[in-house]
Parts: structure tokens; C-alpha cells; sequence
């Protein structure tokens, strides 16, 4: 059986992935800016989301999802 990825690896790759996507999707002036104006979340607490520093909601991440047009299975494929 295969040994599981620590979550905090896990939150980090998905960390990542948020800051990918947010910089593939030309999102100007950083995270901030798309923290407050596209997912209206507080700069810190996205700024947590991409570093992986912090446990998270279903529903935020759906939310930040949408903005970018990515269903679940998509943004979780290659993970």
C-alpha cells in the first residue's frame, strides 16, 4: 500500500495550483487584487489559500473556482 502525501503537502500543491491559475488567468496587481475584487475575500486570507498555510472550505474553493471557470475535477487533475 501506498504511503499518503501529509496534508500539509496537499495544501501546499493546492496552493500552488490557486497561484497558477491566478497568474495563467492575467490577473493584474497580484493576489490581493484578486482577492478583493474577483473572489471578495480578504487579501490575508487568500494570501493563506495560495500558500497553503490554512485549512479551507469546500465552498471557498468553489467560489474561487468559478472565477475561473474550473469544476472541481478539473482543478484536481495532476494534483
Amino acid at each position: 500500500m501506498e504511503e499518503m502525501e501529509p496534508i500539509d503537502d496537499t495544501l501546499k500543491a493546492i496552493g500552488n495550483r490557486l497561484k497558477e491559475l491566478r497568474e495563467a488567468g492575467g490577473f493584474d496587481g497580484g493576489y490581493v487584487a484578486f482577492a478583493i475584487h474577483h473572489v471578495d475575500m480578504q487579501p490575508k486570507q487568500y494570501w493563506k489559500l495560495e500558500t497553503g498555510s490554512t485549512n479551507f472550505t469546500i465552498k471557498t474553493l468553489l467560489r474561487v473556482l468559478a472565477v475561473h471557470k474550473l469544476s472541481l475535477e478539473e482543478f484536481f487533475k495532476g494534483l
